[in-house]
């Protein structure tokens, strides 16, 4: 393992970057992050750690580098991600509605269990579950649906003042982000309004039923809303 991360969560989060929410901006010149920069600070690993790993995958054949040296995922290894994300999604299900953990908690956990359960067992949690549409967090179980509703979807911190909006799923790569969503009471449901964005200053105000709160710039781009 690199990092401390496997094989899977690796995927999980080229598969993040490969199927971007919103309308795809290419980086502007001059600030291209290569890929193993992105995987390395969404893993909070080190740059060095995430090239190693990125390098195994391309000898496995589940990523290949495109012509500016992306990471590219092979259609084995889009496979593969595409079932990590649906078990990662089903295991937090199940540890919020049977076992009564917090969405928050729940998250951290499924990291932790993705590997004990096998493809089989999944499919039975999710008929137990009731086949659930969405994780806690908001994103869809099905990941074709996900990818089609992502065009639909835009970060809080692309609004304009003014803007009203419905939060539809929270980013989950950042643990600490994700407690504090819940503690704010940012969850998928909750409906907004953009009264300020001072991008340079990384701050944004929004009301939230009546309340108004000041949202930091990393926060604002994990809120994944529906405009109205």
């Amino acid at each position: 393992m690199a990092g401390g991360h496997g094989v899977d969560e690796y995927l999980e989060t080229i598969y993040f970057l490969a199927f971007p929410i919103g309308e795809y901006r290419p980086a502007a010149p001059g600030t291209t992050q290569t890929i193993a920069s992105r995987v390395a600070e969404m893993l909070g690993v080190s740059r060095a750690s995430a090239g190693e790993m990125l390098k195994r995958l391309e000898a496995d054949g589940l990523v290949e580098r495109g012509e500016h040296k992306e990471a590219i995922l092979t259609d084995a290894g889009a496979e593969r991600a595409r079932r990590v994300v649906r078990k990662h999604r089903i295991i937090e299900r199940l540890l919020t509605d049977f076992m009564g953990y917090t969405a928050g908690e729940a998250h951290v956990h499924a990291d932790e269990l993705g590997g004990t359960f096998s493809d089989d067992m999944v499919e039975r949690i999710e008929e137990k579950l009731g086949f659930p549409d969405r994780c806690p967090h908001g994103w869809p179980i099905d990941t074709d649906f996900e990818q089609e509703e992502n065009r639909e979807l835009e970060p809080l911190s692309a609004l304009e003042p003014g803007a009203r909006a419905t939060i539809v799923r929270l980013a989950e790569h950042d643990g600490d982000l994700l407690h504090w969503y819940y503690d704010e009471g940012l969850t998928p449901g909750t409906a907004l309004e953009l009264r300020a964005a001072e991008p340079a200053a990384g701050q944004f105000r929004v009301t939230v039923n009546d309340d108004e709160k000041a949202i930091g710039e990393k926060a604002a781009d994990g809120l994944y809303v529906r405009r109205g």
